[in-house]
């Protein structure tokens, strides 16, 4: 078994051949339709399960940004992810996007979820960047959908979930979907230049601060209709991949990392530099176990509810880290993110089979109770290659400034599933 990250932490070159690594998974997922399929443990297509399409998003972006970056081939595979946002899991009779579709031909799950349709304006967006055939197009139809079916304009955020024909409108209202919406925003600015888009990102951000900041810098992410906090929301289902109760720690690492993106797309240097650090705090805190590790929830307090490890909260921890250090100099970032990279590197990364295994139990060991399989490479590769890609509001920006650091010509090959 080979060492991915030296002591004093991921080398450069390191860091390219791990997000080609990456990458490469994120084209073994897309099939030949352009729907993704769920990657097992060993990285191989799980045939006999729904393709999703946030799933499909997270491939099309990634292809995208590997595409600026200058990996061969990722281009077509990331055409090829598009063309499934437009066919495959688009919904012809209502609009918008099923949330997945299959294995059967009858099998179609058509919830039409904010949290969906962000990811299908992320991928367009970088799509868009990364100057592919039929991306701005898709942008378009996106944006129209989030804004038409979505946006909430009395309150400036994003309702959840409604119906496929959209008739029906679920009364939860919630902050993962519109954190992602934040993202998505931030991409549709860099890609379109329309600055709605990121006043829209900044305007969702900033009320998400002040919940913070009057709960002690714990996130509310549940609310009823009226954007009211719900704290006892899913009190019986701690370890829901999407909607747990209590706080989630990686969300205000992620939170984190946005804040600064928007001041960065705004050109507001500083204006939320201190709650993203309040926020960081916070989740380190209550989030890091002593013994190694971040817990997925806590509850109001700060104690652990759900102390199992998903990989997604430590790429988070890193990305934040790594950002901060940038806009504030302190070396405290970058010594934290360091010694959780070593951590990393001990228990997530698969040396063996590729890419980060999705959840540990809380001695560390892989487990499967909420993530099963490898499906998501979205998270890992963009803390891997975030510090070698200048700072913006969004990761198809970076990249597309960056340009072709990962071509071959550059000095650095692409490498096989797994650790160079």
């Amino acid at each position: 078994m080979s060492t991915t990250t030296p002591p004093d932490g991921p080398t450069q070159a390191w860091r390219r051949a791990h997000f080609s690594s990456l990458a490469d998974l994120a084209a073994v997922a897309v099939r030949d339709d352009g729907a993704a399929w769920w990657l097992d443990d060993a990285g191989h297509p799980v045939t006999d399960r729904a393709v999703e399409t946030w799933i499909t998003c997270r491939m099309a972006h990634v292809l995208g940004m590997a595409h600026l970056l200058g990996c061969p081939g990722a281009g077509d595979h990331a055409d090829r992810a598009l063309s499934g946002l437009r066919s495959v899991l688009a919904d012809a009779e209502h609009g918008g996007w099923l949330a997945s579709r299959g294995p059967g031909a009858e099998d179609v799950d058509g919830t039409k979820e904010a949290y969906a349709h962000a990811f299908v304006v992320l991928a367009a967006a970088t799509g868009t960047m990364a100057g592919r055939a039929g991306a701005p197009e898709l942008l378009a139809q996106a944006l129209r959908v989030l804004d038409e079916r979505f946006w909430e304009a009395e309150h400036g955020l994003h309702l959840d979930t409604r119906s496929r024909d959209w008739s029906v409108v679920d009364p939860y209202r919630g902050v993962n979907a519109n954190m992602h919406g934040v993202e998505a925003l931030l991409a549709a600015h860099d890609a379109t230049g329309e600055q709605e888009w990121l006043a829209r990102a900044a305007g969702i951000a900033d009320r998400v601060v002040t919940w913070a900041e009057a709960n002690s810098w714990r996130i509310p992410e549940h609310f009823g209709t009226d954007w009211r906090p719900e704290l006892e929301y899913n009190a019986d289902r701690p370890n829901d991949p999407f909607k747990p109760y209590g706080a989630t720690p990686g969300h205000g690492l992620e939170w984190a990392r946005l804040l600064v993106q928007v001041d960065v797309a705004a050109q507001t240097p500083g204006q939320r530099t201190v709650s993203a650090q309040a926020l960081f705090d916070r989740a380190v805190q209550d989030g890091w176990d002593p013994d190694g590790g971040f817990v997925y929830t806590t509850d109001w307090s700060g104690e652990p509810v759900e102390a199992r490890r998903f990989h997604w909260v430590a790429a988070e921890a890193v990305a934040a880290a790594d950002v901060l250090g940038q806009v504030t100099g302190q070396a405290r970032y970058g010594e934290l993110a360091g010694g959780w990279w070593e951590w990393i590197d001990a228990h997530l990364i698969d040396h063996l089979q590729g890419s980060w295994f999705h959840e540990l139990d809380t001695e560390n060991n892989p487990s499967g109770r909420t993530w099963v399989g490898k499906p998501d490479v979205y998270h890992a590769a963009q803390a891997t290659i975030l510090p070698l890609l200048p700072l913006t509001g969004s990761f198809g920006a970076s990249a597309r400034a960056a340009g072709p650091v990962l071509a071959p010509a550059a000095g650095v090959a692409p490498v096989a599933n797994g650790a160079p």
